[in-house]
């Protein structure tokens, strides 16, 4: 049995605040800049196995990267059973990912 899950990493800037005088308008120059990136991870705590990628988005064919990466680490002929959440990016057939 494995488990599975996602997580998004990444700069999100906020609002720069400065204090002036009343009736001013100082400039409050700030990094503007957004990145990020997706780190996907499972792991079979029976086994002792884990299976980790990270990627540049969230979205169907990331998740189909992440099942061939843990289909790798499933023994021949096993099989395996994979706990997802609802996540959009996980909304598709799995089976073929894991075949014997």
């Amino acid at each position: 049995m494995w488990w599975q899950d996602e997580a998004r990493i990444g700069q999100q800037t906020e609002l720069t605040r400065r204090w002036a005088r009343i009736g001013t308008r100082p400039s409050a120059p700030k990094d503007q800049r957004r990145a990020s990136a997706w780190i996907f991870g499972a792991i079979c705590p029976a086994v002792g196995k884990g299976a980790g990628i990270v990627m540049p988005r969230c979205n169907s064919a990331a998740m189909n990267r992440h099942l061939q990466e843990i289909a790798v680490h499933v023994a021949p002929g096993a099989q395996a059973l994979l706990i997802l959440d609802q996540a959009g990016c996980k909304r598709q057939r799995i089976g073929e990912h894991f075949k014997g």
